[in-house]
């Protein structure tokens, strides 16, 4: 190995790379801040517009896109036509490529101006890497700092074998993908807007292994998103237990995304995706509070989300009790020092509450892949359309919007009961409403006299009325659009309930 172009925005670790391959008799071509930073360091540097004999011109834009680097970097050395015509144009191989990007994605996370965006994309970087990565039989390609010791102890010992070549092409091939997958999605909402395109370009960055899939036996990971609009699973910081799993990252973002809804103080317990209970108060001492005894049985070993920091107070009664995960803002030293010494829970800290309405819901089937908008519905008195007879009490009101955007977060079918902002009845999941509504009946026991009722959908026939009268449900909150509406609020007048239509079915599968 005789030159390696070197041309790095990220300059981790590029010093004592670049010396280590110096040492190795390795030439180093490099330009710009990259060149100057290795000069800094007492390391020798050919400029690229030195080796190209042809300046940089426009700016820097236009540097590495030579005829002489790229024939350096792309000629196979097993053809001899290739090496007649590469010696012909005064160039030398290029044997090792280290390159990574302007920083596009960074600069975009920040609200840039079009133009100061666009001048953060790459082109002579990821054409070169494109060109070491198809050429890899012959050419090193290097774009993550990460690879730079074990790269040194290759060379040095001889061992730049295939399987190493191809890993390095590998990654270069995913950094190039995914580079320019956020500038075409950037673009998208600049030019279209178009939510559904005709080709849907994502791309999405491993944050973590985890413990385990769904189950046991099976294998998992969570990728995120390169641009994270709000706080949650994005944001998150684990600041205590063990490896998270397939299952908890699916109750963590459930019970988050519940408790982002509330402007008041919000606690909910999730287990397997659906809330235990939930609540809003004055304090988030009470909301927690209100929210586990909503339904503790089912609360037990659950996930325990607030919209506001985790205290002492609440640390402390979670301490009595198993509880698997705890995610909020924030934790206060006291309440931290307390949760810690539960071997077995998980304390997750996300930062400030931010809400977005951007990004896609994605579920993969097999062959292909569902995605649909990811909105937040919101509603408010004046959007309500009362049916029955009875008005609702302006507390009836307050509480019917608690539980909409409760019910949102509750497996269809879902019926949830809501009295004092607090759950305190939940039928999630059945294959009927009635049945819903029973469960509900059951878990509410007494506490259902006085309460409200929503319902993700509407009510098909008026059992599900019938059922909710018998527990003492007072209001009713509901979609409408049934072909048995005037059934539904037949029977609702009969029995002196109030009910209004949202005209929003909230249907979670």
């Amino acid at each position: 190995m005789k030159n390696a172009i070197i041309s790095v925005y990220n300059k981790e670790g590029i010093g004592e790379f670049a010396r280590e391959l110096a040492n190795l008799g390795i030439k180093i071509i490099s330009s710009g801040g990259t060149a100057k930073k290795l000069r800094d360091e007492g390391i020798k540097v050919q400029e690229v517009s030195e080796y190209t004999k042809s300046p940089e011109i426009m700016d820097g834009r236009v540097k590495t896109l030579h005829p002489k680097v790229h024939a350096g970097i792309l000629a196979d050395r097993d053809n001899p036509e290739h090496m007649k015509q590469l010696a012909q144009v005064g160039a030398e191989t290029i044997d090792i490529v280290v390159v990574n990007f302007y920083p596009f994605e960074e600069t975009v996370k920040h609200n840039p101006t079009f133009d100061e965006a666009v001048e953060n994309i790459d082109i002579g970087g990821p054409s070169m890497v494109r060109a070491a990565a198809k050429n890899h039989k012959h050419v090193l390609v290097v774009v993550d700092p990460n690879d730079y010791e074990g790269i040194i102890t290759a060379i040095r010992s001889g061992k730049i074998d295939d399987k190493l070549k191809q890993k390095l092409a590998l990654k270069a091939f995913e950094h190039t993908a995914r580079y320019d997958s956020i500038i075409n999605n950037y673009f998208r909402e600049q030019f279209s807007g178009d939510l559904f395109p005709e080709t849907l370009n994502l791309t999405f960055k491993k944050r973590q292994n985890l413990r385990y899939g769904e189950n046991p036996h099976q294998k998992a990971a969570f990728y995120e998103d390169p641009i994270i609009f709000e706080s949650g699973l994005g944001t998150m910081k684990q600041l205590w237990g063990k490896e998270l799993s397939f299952n908890n990252i699916l109750d963590i973002d459930n019970a988050f995304d519940l408790v982002k809804n509330f402007d008041r103080p919000a606690a909910t317990v999730v287990k397997h995706t659906n809330p235990a209970g939930c609540s809003i108060a004055d304090t988030i001492d009470e909301a927690f509070e209100k929210a586990y005894a909503a339904d503790s049985l089912s609360a037990f070993g659950g996930v325990v989300a607030l919209n506001r920091p985790c205290t002492k107070k609440i640390a402390e009664s979670i301490g009595k009790v198993f509880m698997e995960i705890v995610i909020c803002p924030k934790f206060e030293d006291g309440a931290f020092k307390v949760l810690k010494s539960k071997k077995n829970i998980r304390l997750l800290e996300t930062g400030s509450v931010d809400v977005s309405e951007k990004g896609y819901y994605l579920k993969k089937v097999v062959g292909g892949v569902l995605v649909q908008s990811r909105d937040r519905p919101k509603i408010s008195v004046k959007g309500l359309k009362i049916v029955t007879k009875r008005k609702p009490t302006a507390d009836e009101m307050e509480q019917m919007l608690f539980a909409f955007y409760v019910t949102r977060h509750v497996k269809s079918n879902s019926i949830v009961y809501v009295k004092g902002n607090v759950t305190v009845g939940i039928g999630a999941g059945q294959m009927s409403r009635v049945d819903s509504v029973k469960i509900a009946n059951e878990k509410a026991g007494r506490k259902a006299k006085g309460a409200v009722m929503s319902s993700d959908a509407f009510f098909p026939f008026r059992d599900g009325i019938d059922e909710a009268a018998k527990a003492g449900i007072k209001a009713v909150i509901q979609p409408g659009g049934s072909i048995k509406d005037e059934e539904v609020i037949k029977a609702a007048d009969e029995h002196g309930m109030a009910m209004v239509f949202t005209g929003i079915r909230l249907f979670w599968h």
